[in-house]
């Protein structure tokens, strides 16, 4: 299974100033390419910071590091020198990159949101690449995402715009999310069952967790009493969907035949 790791950069995250989705989004995304999100990371919009982040998740053996934040204009955008910092290699305006802000200029003066197209100091600084990356398409916004190798481990450097870090995700990161992923499968199912006490549910939970220990099942609580529903997710990812849905289901129908020895209605499986 892939390894990943995610680093989400900017000081307004640590401020409380804004809510960090992307994190949260890219955790649901990886999943379902059958990845395993081990480690999430805030950090905030400081070079050496950044770069310790990013060499101990190398170190650890990581497959692939998702950062978002940090690729803009302004003089906190700092990601792409920290990333540089951490791999060793010097930034250097890159011909693609340059390509792509200029085009994403020249298409925002077209249409009038910009008052001119012309590459200033701040926006040829988002094509400030670290030697040896790759420019990604940002379908959204002017800033380019980044691929880079580090080691052994691949560095994917995206925006913290929400739409702009997704618009790369699901537009011109394809590719490399393929060849990294493959055929992967992810595999859902969710058990509702009639249950006001999830310490009354947890030792049939725990069995059934102990005898598949390949699928991940955890049941959900929010709150007690009569009329309480509670939720046990199943969920597994892998190569083959055939043997994946086995594997859930297998699991799923020892806890169901647990439940009606003890006396517990199950309301539905999704």
């Amino acid at each position: 299974m892939v390894t990943v790791e995610i680093v989400a950069i900017g000081n307004e995250i640590l401020i409380g100033d804004v809510l960090d989705t992307n994190t949260h989004w890219l955790c649901q995304q990886i999943t379902g390419l059958g990845g395993h999100v081990r480690r999430a990371t805030l950090v905030r919009d400081e070079v050496p910071a950044i770069a310790e982040v990013l060499r101990q998740a190398v170190e650890r053996g990581t497959d692939v590091i998702f950062t978002t934040g940090g690729l803009g204009p302004t003089a906190d955008d700092m990601t792409l020198q920290a990333v540089a910092l951490a791999a060793g290699v010097p930034l250097e305006e890159h011909a693609e990159a340059l390509r792509l802000v200029r085009e994403k200029y020249e298409e925002l003066a077209a249409k009038g949101y910009v008052a001119q197209a012309g590459l200033t100091p701040e926006r040829r600084k988002m094509a400030l690449l670290p030697r040896g990356a790759m420019a990604l398409h940002n379908p959204v916004g002017a800033a380019p995402g980044v691929l880079l190798t580090i080691e052994s481990t691949t560095l994917i450097v995206l925006p913290g715009v929400p739409p702009e870090m997704k618009g790369i995700f699901t537009t011109s990161l394809q590719p490399t999310l393929q060849e990294l992923f493959g055929e992967s499968v992810f595999v859902e199912r969710v058990m509702v069952v009639e249950c006001g006490d999830e310490s009354v549910l947890a030792p049939l939970v725990n069995q059934v967790a102990a005898a598949h220990p390949e699928v991940y099942v955890k049941s959900r609580a929010k709150a007690y009493g009569p009329g309480v529903r509670l939720k046990v997710t199943f969920s597994l990812a892998g190569r083959d969907r055939s043997q994946v849905e086995q594997a859930v289901s297998r699991a799923l129908d020892d806890l169901r035949t647990s439940l009606d020895e003890a006396g517990i209605a199950v309301v539905s499986v999704e």
